[in-house]
């Protein structure tokens, strides 16, 4: 029994070595011109902000189809299954360009006042999240009056804080 208590610690002395060895040191990669110009065009406002746009609009025309395939109509027993079908296919392309248009313009608004924001303050925080909310908010409740669009604004604001924290982007 002594002699594998002995040979025991002795296994656990060079196992604990191994483990201990630190990772290999790896060289430093530079970015190639191309990564680099592709930085600096991402980098800049209105081709972050038109590319939001671009995505938002693609994913409201989505949504739109989708929620206008559910509508049923009222007098769903009295129609044929042509009228029917007219129907939805009506409906799905009014959801959807109206999708469309609100989901690109928050993404466009959202993105281009969060960018303006950052760049000014030279941060990347919550607070440039907070603004960009309250800025898309207001601008897409405005319409309602001045309450409406306070109200917007917070909502929107707390909306995107939410989601920060749910994606976890800022530390």
């Amino acid at each position: 029994m002594a002699s594998n208590t002995g040979t025991e610690s002795t296994n656990d002395s060079s196992s604990s070595k191994e483990a201990e060895k630190p990772p290999p040191i790896e060289p430093i990669r530079l970015p190639t011109a191309e990564e680099i110009r592709g930085q600096d065009i991402w980098n800049n406002c209105a081709v972050r902000s038109v590319v939001s746009g671009v995505m938002g609009g693609g994913l409201g025309l989505f949504m739109g189809m989708f929620l206008g395939a559910l509508d049923n109509p009222i007098m769903q027993e009295e129609m044929t299954g042509r009228q029917q079908f007219i129907y939805t296919a009506k409906q799905m392309g009014r959801r959807s360009w109206s999708s469309a248009k609100a989901f690109a313009i928050m993404g466009l608004v959202f993105s281009a006042a969060e960018c303006v924001v950052e760049k000014a303050r030279a941060k990347h925080d919550m607070t440039n999240t907070v603004v960009a909310g309250c800025v898309t908010g207001g601008t897409l409740s405005a319409k309602g009056g001045p309450k409406a669009a306070c109200a917007g604004c917070a909502g929107f604001a707390a909306f995107s804080v939410l989601i920060e924290k749910f994606l976890d982007r800022h530390d």
